[in-house]
This record gives C-alpha cells, structure tokens and sequence, in this order.
C-alpha cells in the first residue's frame, strides 16, 4: 500500500485528493475478500470432507454387501424351513397312517370288548358322500353289530385330537 501512496504523491496536486479515495475503497474492499489463510483453511476442510464422503460410501457399500448377504442367509433359511416343514409333514403323515393301521387291529376287539360290537368285515379307509358329487375321506369305515342290529363304525384317528376336529367330524 505504501508503494501506492508514494505514486499518488508525484502526480498533479488535482488528482491526488480523488486518487487517494479511489485507493481507500479499494483497501477497504480487499480487506472484505477472503484472506489467503482464511481459503487454506477452507481447502482443508473441503479436503476432510472429501474424505468423510469416501468413508461414507465405503461403509456403504459395506453395509450393502452385509445386506446382500443376509438377503441370501434368509432365502436359504426360508428353504431349510420349507424343506423341514415338508418333512415334518410327511412325518406326520406317516403317523397319521400308522395310526390308522393300529386303529384297524385293536378296534374290534375293544368294540367288542367294552360295547359288544361284533365287526364284520374289515375296518377301511373310505370316503363318504355328502352330497352334490362332495366327499369327505373317513379314516375307519366298516360294518358292524350288536344284539341282531346292523351299524356302521366310522371313526377318525388322530394323533392329536382338539375339539375342533370332533366338531368337524360330528358336524
């Protein structure tokens, strides 16, 4: 600034004044622009941010690639579950059967035992029909008596039996 002034002074007497305030009001207007210190820092905060950023997206990326993963842990999960249910089932399924097989050797001898019901025949799995071509499959179907009167036995076996099946099978 002091170069500045030193110029000013060797010109005419009627510039000088007007000069002078020119120079002034650009002091004062460089004195408002960034400092050089004040544009570092602002680069170096630009800079950590840059990286934040980086940072944030790798982690994003890794959270991405942790939930691709337990995406596919959980559809092999869901598998496993299908696959175990459908055997739990077929289990299930083969005690119903047995069940029934047991069912068709001890019933006779318990009718005849605790009602004295005679069977004829064989106990049967069958289905019955209920009306307007419906069917329902009954587990043990067959013919039986007791004191010179005719009966069909009908009867389901259960390997868990809940109220809700006899009213079912009743209704």
């Amino acid at each position: 600034m002091r170069r500045y002034l030193e110029a000013i002074e060797e010109l005419p007497g009627e510039i000088k004044l007007p000069l002078m305030r020119v120079l002034e009001l650009f002091r004062e207007e460089i004195a408002e622009t960034v400092k050089r210190s004040d544009f570092e820092e602002l680069k170096s905060v630009v800079r950590e941010l840059a990286e934040a950023q980086k940072r944030t997206e790798q982690r994003v990326e890794e959270l991405a690639e942790a939930q691709k993963k337990t995406e596919e842990e959980l559809r092999s999960l869901a598998r496993s579950h299908k696959e175990l249910k459908e055997q739990v089932g077929g289990i299930a399924h083969t005690v119903g059967y047995r069940l029934e097989d047991e069912s068709y050797k001890a019933l006779p001898s318990l009718l005849r035992q605790d009602f004295g019901v005679e069977i004829k025949g064989r106990l049967k799995r069958d289905y019955i029909d209920i009306g307007r071509d419906r069917y329902i499959e009954v587990n043990i179907w067959g013919k039986a008596g007791q004191n010179g009167k005719e009966y069909v036995v009908v009867g389901e076996a259960k390997s868990q039996l809940k109220k809700k099946d006899i009213d079912e099978f009743i209704l």
